[in-house]
């Protein structure tokens, strides 16, 4: 993942955003490069809930200009937008409707050429493909990784789930093969990243 977010880096000299997998208004993983200044305003302001680039992502997918987005804007999100420099701009949105993912990218001199939107589509698709939460994680194995999450010790966390400490400890080796990680620890994060528990 870290190679796709630095080729958006390189691709959005202004900045960009990347909400991946939106499931129920949000999303598992979320990054914004965008100035400081206007990440603070847009989440004081609660902008994420009226912004033009956020709805059309959400109810389309493929890539548009933010020149091209005819979605009203009453809050002037866009202008106040060009204010921190984000004058330029392309939101591509790829994946189904309940797991949705958004990329927004931003410059300040010129338009992105048809090319630099191909590039960022295709950053975007590798993105949502490669941050797609397991769905061949069994509920035995979510079970014995929020027993664990819970600051159980491993006979606790098997006492509490009324198995034995071999069966907790197949459970946990199963999640972490089915995950792709070595240890508990990454599968504990990732199963928060992915809001399994």
């Amino acid at each position: 993942m870290h190679r796709h977010m630095q080729s958006l880096e390189q691709l959005a000299p202004s900045g960009f955003s990347a909400g991946l997998h939106i499931r129920f208004a949000a999303p598992l993983f979320f990054r914004s490069t965008y100035p400081r200044a206007w990440q603070d305003r847009y989440s004081s302001n609660n902008f994420g809930l009226r912004d033009p680039l956020v709805f059309w992502g959400i109810s389309q997918t493929g890539a548009i200009r933010w020149s091209a987005i005819t979605l009203p804007d009453p809050f002037g999100i866009l202008r106040q937008a060009q204010e921190h420099g984000l004058t330029y701009g392309v939101v591509v949105s790829c994946g189904k409707i309940t797991s949705r993912s958004v990329v927004g990218a931003a410059r300040t001199d010129r338009e992105f050429s048809d090319a630099e939107i191909a590039e960022i589509q295709a950053v975007a698709a590798d993105l949502h493909a490669v941050t797609r939460p397991p769905d061949d994680l069994s509920a035995p194995m979510v079970d014995a990784l929020r027993a664990v999450a819970l600051g159980d010790s491993q006979p606790g966390a098997a006492a509490a789930l009324g198995i034995t400490e071999g069966a907790l400890t197949r459970r946990l080796s199963s999640a972490r093969q089915t995950l792709g990680v070595e240890t508990t620890d990454e599968a504990l994060r990732m199963a928060r990243e992915y809001r399994l528990f």
